[in-house]
C-alpha cells in the first residue's frame, strides 16, 4: 500500500486549532459548572455530594435526611462552629493563618499535604465537588471554590449546607440522619455531650463512632465540649439578634 503524502501544513493547523478550541471549551465549562452549581444552591437545596456519590459507587448504603438549619440544635451548630472554625463569622472563606501553619507543620513532618487550616467553607467545596484524598491541587481548586461560594452564599446558608452534607460515619450524611442513628433522636433534640461527640467524630467519622465513643473520642469530646463553654465563639452571622 502506497504511503499517503503527509498533510498540508494548513490542514494540520487546522485540525490543531479544532483539538484546541475543544480543549478550551472543556477547559471553561469544567470551571464554570461548579460555580452554576454553587449559584443554583444558594436557593436549592443540593440532592448530593461527591463524597455522597463516591460511597454510592463503593456499594455503601446513603441515609441522608435535608432538615433546614431552624431544626437543628444551635447547641450542635455553636459546637460545630467551635471545633471546625472558630473564626467563621470573620473570614471571607479561608482562614489564611490557619492554612500558612498547616503547611509549615507539613513540611516539618513531611507529609505530602497539609492536614487541617480547612474552615467550613473549604470542607463544603471539598464534599460537594471535589475528592477526599489530600492534596496541593485538591487545596488549590477548593480555595476559589470556597472563597465563591463565601461571596454568593450567607454564612447561614453555608453551615445549613454543611451541616447537612457532613458525613458521621459510612454512608450517615447530615446532622439529622446522625442524630437518629447514634442517638435515636432528631438534630433538634441534640445535647451538649452528644453534640461533641458529633463534633470529635468529624474529621474521621469511619474510626470514630460518635454514638458508641472509644477512649480516644470520649476525651476528645469532654475536651470540645469545655471549648464550646469556655470560648463563646461568634455566632451572630448565622444567629443575627432581633432588631429593636
Amino acid at each position: 500500500m502506497p504511503n499517503r503524502p503527509p498533510a498540508p501544513a494548513s490542514a494540520r493547523g487546522r485540525r490543531f486549532g479544532r483539538k484546541l478550541r475543544i480543549l478550551t471549551i472543556a477547559v471553561l465549562f469544567a470551571a464554570a459548572l461548579p460555580l452554576l452549581l454553587i449559584g443554583l444552591f444558594r436557593f436549592v437545596d443540593p440532592p448530593g455530594s461527591m463524597v455522597m456519590a463516591g460511597r454510592w459507587i463503593g456499594g455503601v448504603t446513603i441515609r441522608h435526611r435535608w432538615v433546614p438549619l431552624e431544626r437543628m440544635s444551635k447547641m450542635l451548630v455553636r459546637t460545630v462552629v467551635t471545633s471546625e472554625d472558630t473564626r467563621f463569622c470573620d473570614h471571607l472563606g479561608v482562614d489564611w493563618g490557619a492554612v500558612e501553619d498547616a503547611i509549615e507543620e507539613a513540611g516539618e513532618r513531611g507529609d505530602a499535604a497539609p492536614r487541617g487550616a480547612s474552615t467550613i467553607p473549604m470542607q463544603t467545596a471539598k464534599n460537594l465537588f471535589l475528592w477526599q484524598r489530600r492534596s496541593y491541587l485538591r487545596k488549590a481548586i477548593e480555595i476559589p471554590l470556597a472563597y465563591a461560594m463565601s461571596a454568593i452564599w450567607p454564612k447561614r446558608r453555608m453551615i445549613e449546607v454543611y451541616l447537612n452534607i457532613a458525613e458521621w460515619g459510612p454512608g450517615i450524611f447530615g446532622a439529622e440522619a446522625a442524630a437518629r442513628h447514634h442517638f435515636r433522636r432528631g438534630a433538634s433534640k441534640v445535647t451538649a455531650r452528644q453534640a461533641a461527640q458529633l463534633a470529635a467524630a468529624l474529621p474521621n467519622p469511619h474510626v470514630r463512632n460518635a454514638g458508641r465513643p472509644g477512649p480516644r473520642t470520649r476525651r476528645l469530646a469532654r475536651h470540645i465540649e469545655r471549648r464550646v463553654a469556655r470560648e463563646h465563639v461568634r455566632l451572630d452571622c448565622i444567629y443575627p439578634a432581633p432588631a429593636r
